[in-house]
């Protein structure tokens, strides 16, 4: 069997507010399906959804978004200005580079440039 890549989806707080998040970061129309459920199509991605769910994030993901930017540093001061946090510096190996963020809710994902 194999299946298609429907939408990608978030346990959160305000599912809004990420929906929000990820459409200025990505583009999009942010689009709030009821309270507890919102998503946003950006252009060229998969769906990306929020779901409310009571209890806190308590550890690191085991899956996070690694996102194509050419210019880390411009990429990281835009996302810092519409909500993300930077984690460290950024980090350049014989790959490319990437730059570890977190969405307003404590999710991680980077900026990287290169290719394995």
């Amino acid at each position: 069997m194999r299946a298609r890549l429907d939408e990608i989806v978030f346990d959160c707080h305000a599912p809004q507010e990420l929906a929000t998040f990820w459409a200025r970061l990505l583009g999009g129309e942010p689009v709030r399906r009821n309270a507890d459920w919102s998503y946003v199509d950006s252009p060229g991605m998969p769906r990306l959804a929020f779901q409310r769910v009571p209890e806190p994030k308590n550890t690191k993901n085991r899956v996070h978004l690694d996102l194509l930017a050419g210019d880390i540093p411009t990429a990281t001061a835009e996302a810092v200005e519409v909500g993300a946090v930077a984690v460290g510096e950024p980090v350049t190996n014989p790959y490319g580079q990437f730059q570890v963020l977190t969405d307003p809710e404590g999710n991680e994902f980077c900026f990287v440039s290169g290719h394995p």
